[in-house]
């Protein structure tokens, strides 16, 4: 800003007046310099003359801006998404839709995807570990985890990422990352409990679990893990910090449970009638949701997590045992009608003949079991 002083003056001829504004309106900082021609100099009248007294010179920048700008950029993270598959995009969307940046790799060609979410996808590891994410999400099955984490060059990366995975179970990759990764790696294991299809609108109050396996002690790298947590607590995750082993005893559970009797129902074809209860519809919705999953991943719950074994032996007994109540209850029926009547009269039950060919027991004749009693 130019600040001017007023200050008044005769002026008695044209060329000294035009001399002596033309001098007083160059800035002394090689401003350019300020026209009055388009104010002619009139005779024997007072005039006010401009004068520079003070500029306020603009700075090579604003001071305050930079350190918002300083403030915003540590708040967000650079995050590289590996397996850029239904569930890798989904959750891009909402780490885009936070602001953070996104880069994207996949054994596929998801190029155009990722450019429509406004994620970057790299084909090559290499060029996007050249990028320096602060993080690196494994977002693979599980059974493929091992082999895409072998395949990163840690090299390219900074020595203290924060390696993150999202899979269903998880003393799997807990395992898996303390024998991949160099202890100057940072790792984090969580597992949101939902997907697409059950997050679709929105993630509220669905619960996110998570353990901080190894995180450094500097500020630097305890802030960066809170501030990828923070991306599921914005979106209102019920968050739930767990250790693995927990985690995959509950798991076992709950959701493996839960998609055993979803394949189960599935291969009875269930289909949708017009008197369906509401029971029924939650039924057909759980068959839906867990169909809709690859059989990599159920079978990635039964393999890679030891309490899954047990809790199918469990389903096994416990469909016998309810095999064996219903038979039980149907044998006292039968019971009660074929004998029920003799039974409360105090006779004697009548003799059975030899068995016929299909097992069924064949009753004497009256005649016959009266003369056998009378002997």
């Amino acid at each position: 800003m130019i600040c001017f002083s007023v200050q008044p003056t005769t002026t008695k001829t044209p060329s000294a007046t035009t001399s002596a504004a033309q001098t007083s309106l160059i800035p002394h900082n090689n401003l350019h310099q300020l026209s009055i021609s388009s104010f002619p100099p009139q005779r024997h009248r007072s005039r006010r003359r401009l004068q520079v007294r003070a500029i306020d010179a603009a700075q090579p920048y604003d001071f305050e801006a930079h350190l918002v700008n300083r403030f915003v950029q540590s708040t967000k993270l650079k995050i590289a998404i590996l397996g850029f598959g239904n569930f890798g995009q989904f959750l891009a969307k909402a780490f885009v839709r936070q602001g953070h940046t996104v880069y994207a790799h996949s054994r596929s060609n998801y190029h155009s995807i990722a450019q429509s979410i406004g994620a970057a996808f790299y084909s090559d590891l290499n060029d996007l570990c050249e990028q320096h994410p602060d993080v690196i999400l494994i977002c693979t099955s599980i059974l493929s985890t091992e082999t895409v984490l072998r395949a990163v060059p840690l090299q390219r990366l900074r020595r203290n990422t924060l390696f993150v995975d999202v899979l269903s179970v998880k003393e799997f990759p807990k395992n898996i990352f303390h024998q991949v990764l160099p202890s100057h790696f940072d790792i984090l294991c969580t597992h949101p409990m939902f997907g697409p299809e059950s997050g679709k609108n929105g993630w509220q109050g669905l619960p996110f679990v998570f353990d901080k396996v190894r995180i450094g002690d500097e500020d630097s790298r305890i802030n960066r893990a809170d501030t990828f947590l923070d991306i599921f607590r914005k979106e209102g995750c019920a968050m739930v910090e767990m250790s693995c082993a927990e985690h995959d005893k509950y798991a076992a559970g709950s959701q493996f449970i839960t998609h055993t009797m979803g394949r189960i129902l599935e291969k009875m074809l269930l289909e949708s009638t017009p008197i369906n209860t509401k029971g029924y519809e939650d039924v057909l919705n759980l068959v839906e949701n867990t169909s809709s999953d690859s059989f990599d991943l159920y079978y990635g719950l039964f393999m890679y997590n030891k309490n899954a074994m047990e809790q199918l032996e469990r389903l096994d007994l416990a469909f016998e045992s309810l095999k064996k109540e219903l038979f039980g209850h149907l044998h006292e029926i039968l019971r009660n009608q074929l004998f029920g009547k003799i039974e409360e009269g105090g006779l004697r039950r009548p003799k059975l003949a030899k068995l016929p060919v299909n097992g069924t027991p064949l009753l004497l004749p009256p005649s016959e079991s009266s003369s056998n009693d009378s002997n």
